[in-house]
């Protein structure tokens, strides 16, 4: 298989809070996009974390008042990044290895401009053209 970078299939099209917003509005914005996680970033789009899913069941969980609640009382802050030039092999062994299913993808000048998640990576290789065994076993 070739290899093929990050920015070949990141996504560009981000859903950003900053750490004060609340919440259920962060929770408002993934639900009304379809999207299973926000990225946390500053007023000059650098990444300060980032919030799921996931963190919503602890939010849940812990009953606190979510109209009261900032995002970053629950976002995750050490974020593992990608670039737009590593490999989606490296990146997927590395979402794999923590367990996460979103890596936001960093520019050191600009900032946060893209989203790799474990739905790009399952899209691209269910396009990926290997043949089967049984054809190899026939081309010989």
């Amino acid at each position: 298989m070739e290899d093929v970078l990050v920015g070949r299939l990141m996504s560009t099209t981000l859903q950003t809070v900053t750490p004060e917003t609340l919440v259920e509005e962060a929770a408002q914005k993934m639900l009304s996009n379809d999207v299973g996680s926000v990225i946390v970033i500053d007023d000059e789009n650098h990444l300060e974390g980032i919030l799921t899913t996931t963190d919503f069941v602890k939010i849940v969980a812990e009953r606190q008042p979510k109209d009261e609640t900032p995002v970053s009382a629950y976002m995750t802050a050490d974020v593992s990044t990608a670039s737009i030039q590593d490999s989606i092999r490296e990146v997927s062994d590395r979402m794999v290895e923590g367990g996460f299913h979103h890596m936001p993808v960093v520019d050191e000048t600009e900032g946060v401009i893209g989203m790799i998640s474990t739905t790009d990576l399952t899209g691209y290789l269910s396009h990926v053209q290997t043949p089967s065994p049984s054809q190899t076993d026939s081309a010989q």
